[in-house]
């Protein structure tokens, strides 16, 4: 299995600068065939993509999510707008792709990129999809999207308590995806940028395997970005890797800059 390797980028910012650093990895799991997932690290945009829908229709799906807003960040213009258009193009390539005859074919995407649009930079989440956002941040982690799941909608109709969805039957199925049949308008939450931030971007089977405490603490363990990957992988794979796994950690340290002598 080779290993993350974490990559680094200054970002001049109002007031001083930011240090990001990254890693990113994708593993098919123990009991899958295929890898399904698909994942983008690439400064300013982080996301995970997790298909569905036959042996092949899941890989196709994913990949021309991620292949399409790979080209939206190698062209410098990353924003809801040309995400949205985006994934409409990667929904047509799905369409016209000829092994993707599958209806049910589509895909989670879900990810996190940094705004400097605005005077103040800002980080911008996105989500389709049972994939997660979670924010560490003051010695606490957040789940900062919400899963578009049957699960999620039981729970917050208060039919089904946290607990009782771990095993729930319908743990697996989505109510929204990036396919022929759906919209591929995400969910958007922004959030101020503070020093110390800590990003995991991952698809469900790292949290089919991993509670948000074992997330914690393996962040917690591992500073470094390739380390925390890999021991979250470690893990997850160890206790059972039903599914395919993928992880993004994404570490921010807010540098203010010093007065400038007269």
């Amino acid at each position: 299995m080779p290993e993350p390797a974490t990559r680094t980028r200054t970002v001049p910012i109002p007031g001083g600068e930011l240090e990001l650093s990254w890693a990113a990895m994708t593993h098919r799991g123990r009991r899958r065939d295929n890898n399904q997932d698909a994942v983008l690290a690439q400064f300013p945009l982080f996301v995970v993509a997790d298909g569905m829908g036959g042996h092949l229709g899941g890989e196709i799906a994913s990949a021309s999510a991620v292949e399409r807003l790979r080209e939206v960040v190698e062209r410098g213009q990353v924003s809801p707008d040309t995400i949205e258009a985006a994934l409409g193009r990667a929904v047509a390539d799905i369409v016209d792709h000829p092994e993707a005859t599958d209806e049910g074919t589509g895909t989670t995407v879900t990810g996190v990129f940094l705004d400097t649009s605005a005077d103040q930079p800002a980080w911008m989440t996105l989500n389709i999809g049972d994939s997660r956002v979670y924010l560490a941040r003051g010695g606490g982690l957040v789940q900062v999207t919400t899963d578009h799941s049957v699960v999620q909608e039981l729970i917050a109709s208060g039919r089904l308590s946290p607990d009782e969805a771990e095993n729930h039957p319908y743990g697996n199925i989505i109510t929204r995806a990036v396919g022929p049949s759906d919209e591929v308008v995400p969910d958007y939450v922004r959030t101020d940028v503070v020093d110390g931030d800590r990003f995991v971007v991952c698809s469900d089977g790292l949290t089919k395997e991993l509670t948000d405490y074992g997330i914690l603490h393996f962040l917690t363990e591992n500073p470094d970005p390739a380390d925390a990957v890999n021991a979250m992988l470690t893990a997850a794979l160890d206790n059972g890797g039903r599914d395919n796994i993928t992880i993004i950690v994404l570490n921010a340290a807010r540098r203010v800059s010093s007065p400038t002598a007269d």
